[in-house]
């Protein structure tokens, strides 16, 4: 990831990369030679840095970067612990520097157009099924996998949360591998995700329903179909959206939100808060696994 993110901030006009830092140096000098900058151990002098690093290691090396002044986005989740992206949101806020969480599914094509439709969902039913990697195994599918649908239930449905229940299963690790929760608002929208990173095909699915109008997304494929109920009869339209580059989308935002100083699309409250809902479904799949 941490490649990818240079490559896009690298074809900004109005960003220059000081340098790629990375433990393993023949991989950073690659990168850093394909790029046209240099490989450092340190920092060095510079505005902002990208944090891809793995889970663990998100705390320290983002809270160094922000005690040195630089504005901060950081792959999600955005800490392993919720005291940890407290800390960061905090020092952020004293330190007056953006500090972004790199929730690029709300920088989809298809879920932008999906969710200038939206006025009140009542229902929405979120599927992201994957098969195993490595990377991100080093927390559960919820923090994997499910907080991006969680992320995208919070930006459609900002209310209070009133119950969250969930249910999962250890199939591959020794952590969660399949996980289902139901999460009902305040004002009566219920939301229903699943996730799992065993499956044999790669999903990523929502459904919303309101009050006249159901949307169902493909944000993969970027396909949408919209039926709604018009003159007495069912009426249902199609789009496909271009497929376009979220991550390059996101960095010009991160890039935005440092020149004008102002809140990212996605900021580390955001980011928080899909932390404080995914790790509230981890404990009550672990408490169910620990009762059976």
């Amino acid at each position: 990831m941490g490649s990818l993110h240079a490559q896009k901030f690298a074809s900004l006009r109005e960003v220059r990369i000081v340098s790629v830092c990375d433990v393993d140096s023949a991989r950073a000098d690659a990168l850093a030679s394909g790029i046209g900058t240099r490989a450092a151990r340190e920092f060095g002098a510079a505005d902002a840095a990208v944090v891809a690093v793995s889970t663990e290691q998100h705390f320290a090396v983002a809270r160094e970067c922000l005690e040195r002044g630089l504005n901060v986005l950081i792959e999600k989740p955005l800490c392993s612990t919720l005291d940890q992206a407290r800390e960061l949101v905090a020092l952020a806020k004293a330190k007056k520097r953006i500090l972004q969480v790199g929730h690029v599914e709300r920088y989809n094509n298809t879920f932008q157009a999906l969710s200038k439709r939206m006025g009140r969902p009542l229902f929405i039913e979120a599927e992201r099924l994957s098969g195993f990697k490595r990377r991100g195994a080093d927390v559960d599918v919820v923090l994997d996998l499910m907080i991006h649908d969680v992320d995208l239930v919070l930006a459609l449905c900002p209310h209070p949360i009133a119950a969250v229940r969930a249910s999962g299963f250890r199939i591959l690790t020794s952590d969660i591998d399949i996980a289902n929760a139901r999460i009902e608002f305040a004002d009566g929208c219920v939301a229903n995700l699943s996730a799992s990173r065993v499956s044999q095909a790669q999903v990523r699915k929502l459904r919303i329903f309101q009050k006249d109008l159901y949307v169902s997304a493909d944000l993969q494929a970027g396909k949408l179909r919209y039926v709604r109920r018009a003159d007495g009869a069912l009426q249902s339209s199609e789009e496909t959206q271009d497929k376009g580059d979220a991550l390059a989308v996101q960095a010009a935002s991160f890039v935005s939100a440092i020149a004008g100083h102002q809140q990212p699309e996605v900021s580390g409250e955001d980011g928080l808060r899909a932390m404080e809902v995914a790790f509230d479904v981890g404990r009550l799949v672990r408490e169910r696994l620990q009762a059976i």
